[in-house]
Formats: C-alpha cells, sequence, structure tokens
C-alpha cells in the first residue's frame, strides 16, 4: 500500500519501486496506462494542495523519461483534501511503428456501422442521405444496395496526445493509410462487419478470423435492439469478446422512443445470460472510468451519438484514444500468422494477409505454409511485408499484416491456412474433440449430423462422430468428437469455436486433437490434390455454399 504524497519527494529506493510498478503495468496495458496522481491506496481522503501535486507531477514525469513515455493529462478534479488529476501515460514508439487496437462493428442492418466509420474516418458528418459511409464500400453491389456484404477494413491513427491524425485527401477524399500509420502512435482498425441477417457467415467469419480486441455493437435508437443486434451481441459474448454500445441517429429519434430503446438495452445488458453493467457516457470523467475498468471488468459503456450533427462523437472518439490492446504476447515464441485472405497482386504475386498470432515474423524468413489437403506443410519465403499499406520489415505477435509469398500460386493457399515457425513442427488434424454448449437448435442433434465449424480463420463443414449424450437440445453442454469432411486443419486446444448450420449455433472449445486419417478421406483428397489447381480454386469460391447445400441434403 502507498499513501497519494508517495510521490511528492521519494527517496531513491521508492523511486525504483514505483519505476518497477509503472514499468510493469505499461507492459501490461502493451505500452499504455492511465496513472492517477494524488489518491493513495491506503484509504485516505483523496486530493493534494498546488505545491505537493506539483511535486509529484514533477516526479512522474521524470519516470516517463525513465520509461520513453509521453505524459497527457486526461483531467483534473477537486475531493476533500485537494485535487487529483487522471493522466494517460503513453510509451514512445519507434518512427513506423504503432499500436494496434481492433475493433469489431456489429450491429443490425440500418443501425448506422458504415456510416459511423466514415464520419469517424473521415471526420466530415454525414447529410443524412448515405454520404458518409459511401467511402467505406469495396463493392459496386454495395454502392447501389447500400448494405455492406464484405468484411471491410478502415482505420483511425491517433497521436502521443491522443489527437486524430485522419486527413482525406482533399479532392479524391481518400485516406493515405501509409501517412497515417507513419504519424500514429495508436492505431485503431475496424473491421466493418455485415448486419443483414443474408451474410451472418461473413460476420461470424470477421469475430473468429480477424480478432477482435473489442466489439462496437451499434443499436439505431428509432430501431431499437431488433434482428440481428442479439445474435451478434451473443457472439462476442461467446467469444469473450468486450462490448461497448454505440445508440446512433440520436438527433431524428424522439425523446420518448430514445429512452424506450437505451431501457430495452439496459435490460437485455443486465439479463442472467450478458451479466454487464451498463453506464451510459455523459461526460469526460464517465470516459476516463470506463475505459480504465474496460477489458477487465464487466462493464459496458452506452455511447449515444449522431453522425449527423456530430453530438457526443469527442465522447466516442476519446474512448477510442483510451482503449489498450487486449492480447498479451511473449516475443520468445516460435512465430504463428493465421491467413484470412489470399489476393493476386500484378507485378507482386501471391499475397496473403491475416494475423500473427505470436512470434516475430521478418523479411526474408523461412516459414511452413499449410496444411493442404493431405495435411502436408510446405516451406515458404517472406518477400515483402506490410502492415496496413506500409513496408515493415518484422511484425510481431497481435499485429495484422500482409505478406508476399514467393514461387507459390495463389489457387494452392486458401483461408484458415497458417504459416508457422519450423520449430512447432506443425500437425493437421482430421480430427478433434470439445466441449460444446448448444445456444440455440430448432429439435435435437445426434451424432453424424453435420455442421460449419469456425474457429480463428478456419472455416469448414464437420460432421459429428460420437458425443457423450445420446442427443444435445438448446441450452446442454456434451463433450463432442467432429471429422473435418473436406481437408486436415492445424488446430489447437484451448481455441474457441463456433458451431452453425441455418438458425443452429452452439459455442465450445477444443479440448483434443486427434491425428487419425481416415482412409476414404486421404483418397478423395489424393483425387483432389491429383485434378490439380483449378479445383482448389473453384471449390474455395463456392466452398461454404455448396458445404451448406451438401448439408441441407443431410437434414432432408
Amino acid at each position: 500500500e502507498y499513501s497519494k504524497l508517495a510521490l511528492v519527494s521519494p527517496t531513491g529506493e521508492q523511486y525504483d519501486c514505483l519505476l518497477k510498478d509503472l514499468q510493469a503495468r505499461t507492459e501490461e496495458g502493451s505500452g499504455e496506462t492511465i496513472y492517477v496522481v494524488g489518491a493513495g491506496s491506503d484509504g485516505g481522503d483523496y486530493g493534494l494542495d498546488e505545491k505537493d501535486m506539483a511535486a509529484s507531477v514533477a516526479t512522474v514525469q521524470s519516470l516517463c523519461k525513465q520509461i520513453d513515455a509521453d505524459l497527457v493529462l486526461l483531467r483534473e478534479r477537486r475531493e476533500s483534501g485537494g485535487r487529483v488529476r487522471d493522466y494517460l501515460i503513453r510509451r514512445r514508439v519507434p518512427e513506423n511503428d504503432f499500436l494496434e487496437v481492433r475493433v469489431a462493428v456489429v450491429g443490425n442492418v440500418d443501425a448506422g456501422k458504415s456510416t459511423l466509420l466514415g464520419v469517424l474516418t473521415h471526420g466530415e458528418l454525414d447529410n443524412g442521405r448515405g454520404f458518409a459511409r459511401q467511402k467505406l464500400f469495396r463493392h459496386k453491389h454495395e454502392l447501389e444496395s447500400g448494405r455492406t456484404s464484405s468484411v471491410g477494413n478502415d482505420i483511425l491513427g491517433f497521436d502521443q496526445q491522443g489527437a486524430v491524425v485522419n486527413q482525406p485527401d482533399s479532392h479524391g477524399g481518400g485516406l493515405d493509410w501509409t501517412r497515417i500509420c507513419q504519424r500514429s502512435s495508436k492505431v485503431i482498425t475496424f473491421i466493418d462487419l455485415a448486419g443483414h441477417e443474408k451474410y451472418l457467415k461473413t460476420t461470424v467469419f470477421g469475430m473468429t478470423g480477424h480478432l477482435p480486441d473489442f466489439c462496437m455493437l451499434m443499436v439505431g435508437s428509432n430501431a431499437g435492439i431488433i434482428g440481428m443486434t442479439k445474435e451478434h451481441l451473443g457472439l462476442a459474448l461467446a467469444l469473450n469478446v468486450p462490448v461497448f454500445v454505440v445508440v446512433t441517429k440520436i438527433d431524428m429519434c424522439p425523446a420518448n422512443i430514445l429512452q424506450e430503446t437505451l431501457k430495452l438495452l439496459q435490460r437485455l445488458l443486465k439479463s442472467p445470460g450478458c451479466r454487464k453493467i451498463p453506464i451510459l457516457v455523459q461526460n469526460n470523467d464517465d470516459v476516463i472510468v470506463t475505459a480504465s475498468n474496460f477489458s477487465s471488468e464487466r462493464m459496458c459503456p452506452i455511447f449515444q451519438i449522431s453522425n449527423v450533427t456530430g453530438e457526443n462523437m469527442d465522447l466516442l472518439k476519446m474512448f477510442l484514444n483510451l482503449l489498450s490492446s487486449r492480447s498479451t504476447f511473449k516475443d520468445d515464441e516460435p512465430a504463428e500468422f493465421q491467413i484470412d485472405d489470399t489476393y493476386s497482386v500484378p507485378g507482386v504475386g501471391t499475397v496473403v494477409s491475416g494475423t500473427t498470432l505470436r512470434g516475430w515474423i521478418r523479411l526474408n524468413e523461412t516459414l511452413l505454409l499449410g496444411p493442404d489437403p493431405l495435411g502436408v506443410f510446405i516451406p515458404i519465403t517472406v518477400k515483402s511485408i506490410h502492415r496496413k499499406r506500409m513496408p515493415v520489415k518484422e511484425v510481431r505477435g497481435g499485429q495484422t499484416a500482409s505478406f508476399a509469398l514467393k514461387k507459390i500460386k495463389r489457387s494452392a493457399i486458401r483461408k484458415g491456412m497458417v504459416m508457422v515457425s519450423p520449430r512447432l513442427c506443425p500437425q493437421a488434424s482430421w480430427e478433434f474433440e470439445a466441449e460444446i454448449l448448444v445456444l440455440h437448435h430448432p429439435t435435437t442433434i445426434s451424432p453424424r449430423y453435420q455442421a460449419m465449424v469456425h474457429c480463428g480463420s478456419i472455416r469448414q463443414t464437420a460432421t459429428i462422430l460420437s458425443m457423450s449424450k445420446e442427443c444435445l437440445r438448446t441450452g446442454d453442454k456434451a463433450s463432442v468428437h467432429f471429422r473435418f469432411i473436406k481437408t486436415p486443419e492445424y488446430l489447437h486446444t484451448d481455441r474457441r469455436l463456433v458451431f452453425r448450420e441455418g438458425r443452429t449455433k452452439a459455442i465450445g472449445t477444443i479440448t483434443k486433437l486427434l491425428q487419425a486419417k481416415p482412409q476414404a478421406k486421404t483418397q478423395s483428397a489424393r483425387k483432389a490434390a491429383s485434378q490439380g489447381d483449378a479445383a482448389n480454386e473453384d471449390a474455395a469460391s463456392a466452398g461454404s455454399g455448396s458445404q451448406s447445400q451438401q448439408v441441407r441434403l443431410h437434414d432432408m
């Protein structure tokens, strides 16, 4: 325990203790922490007079110098014993490096997800007729229907002081990602997911494959909690992703309907399934309290904003600036990278994008890519590395990146493959066991049932071979033995998985990997391999569609 005067004039020994404490805290918050000056942990009354405050701040500044960090004042408040100040301490990052926080954006169709991202990242307010969101769409059909159908990406950069650095082109309105990353010490990556039920598959993939740190649930204040809102909230809770809520369109919503929506929302968050503590964010103090307790606690901040008038937008930006990445990574682990998309770039060749799960990956390093339909891993060299369209020499655990690869066709790579360090001696698994909890199923699940398994960036249909119970209904827990139907995959124990088919949903954790290779499977895989890459490419594009048709035939 320490008193509020601990920072005033510490002895050499106390100073070392304070330094160790601060280092540990910034380490834990991946390079940043919120530091309170004037409040001890010994339960005395809070607050310092001017002289002590000045001395304490000088101490904190010298501590920050030691660890090469910047000190930014967040707020000052008066307490019974004097003043209390909250500071954001953020480590200086080397040129061309930045902290990265990934936020998945979910919510029902028409909740204003793409519009909010357009306003946040381009700094221009919406006109109420879809002006802001046009900058985010990736496909022609999205522009025409105004609906997001693919997983979109957008970034928001903050500098050391917490100011937004995004400045779109004056004529094209495009964002120069490289410039944003060079000027930012922290970049928030928004993963814009599709709200429409038709695209649930894509949304589940975005939540499992892109490993978001946090989830931003959007609710249109005039529509309320409808459609996919609960599905998306349930998905975030199932994957243990902390959620904060943004209620949009408050400029056009009658007060009584807004109150009704907020009441329903708070009831939903307090319900036994969620057990969150909803907090309506009204001012800067609320932002600081919720941001510092957000990732560990059950707090769920609720923001009310308007994309047209820009009301409360500064509170949301301040909150995003204070979020720190949840994922902690050890640097000395062997490298592992999961692939969630492939491209063929003219003049460059095959490019894969995804998330580094752990370890370091450096330029010209040789990694193992796989598993292919036979479960084999092949050595491959990394030709160039980009982070957010900016060339870098290395990436480490927790960062998203894209790699250009040497001597391989795009058709030989599919989503769900991994690139790992040869030290890991990777093995592909056909079968695995998992502890499953059925969230929803219209009838019963019995052996030989087939559905899609999502685990990280893997998505493939799997068959249930055996279960610890005879049949499963909604709400049941059991240990289940699965087998993939098409190709083996690279799995870990303790990974979360989502199991779905139509309206059926189950979540679980992998408990055991089994190497057994079914004989029939290897023959069909051999055939697939001999038919060459063309079949692979077709299968990749039509993969999920054809699988769900097979499943439906089984059910009939």
